[in-house]
């Protein structure tokens, strides 16, 4: 690595698994649900699972009822999602193994997997993005944080194990 100057040098360096970026995500987010677990299965059986997005996403969220891919190119994928109430969002989304952050206008999101011991450490973000959310963020943190918890067990249980 260089330093700003061009010389190498010996900078810092701080990397990130994908369930560390995410936890920094959501614990920057106002308003933000955030929730991991290790899973007792392989880091392929999990992220095979949750990358299905079109499946699992009405699983784990109950305020979506359907999830659908409408482009994809590599990695960036479009989607639309409507609500049990018939309200709609356009998601850009970016998923690749084990990282999947996806954002509407008023919703922003993602998973993240990584294979840890005899499983794989698996993590849920969820926050809203409207106007004056930093304003009630420290109410909203007893009421989304188990909203977090709730998919993440949802989605543990469709895995068979915990």
């Amino acid at each position: 690595m260089n330093d700003p100057d061009g010389s190498n040098g010996s900078w810092p360096v701080a990397e990130l698994d994908a369930v560390r970026r995410l936890r920094v995500i959501a614990r920057t987010t106002p308003g933000a649900s955030f929730a991991e677990h290790l899973i007792a299965a392989p880091f392929d059986r999990v992220w095979a699972l949750a990358s299905d997005l079109e499946d699992q996403l009405p699983r784990l969220i109950t305020d979506i009822s359907a999830f659908t891919v409408t482009s994809a190119d590599g990695e960036r994928l479009e989607a639309r999602a409507r609500s049990p109430l018939g309200m709609r969002a356009r998601f850009d989304i970016v998923l690749r193994p084990g990282w999947c952050l996806m954002q509407s206008r008023f919703v922003l999101g993602g998973m993240a997997a990584v294979p840890e011991a005899d499983g794989t450490r698996f993590a849920f973000f969820g926050a809203l993005r409207i106007p004056g959310i930093r304003l009630i963020d420290r109410a909203l943190h007893p009421l989304a944080d188990p909203l977090g918890v709730k998919a993440l067990k949802r989605f543990t249980d469709q895995l068979d194990c915990h």
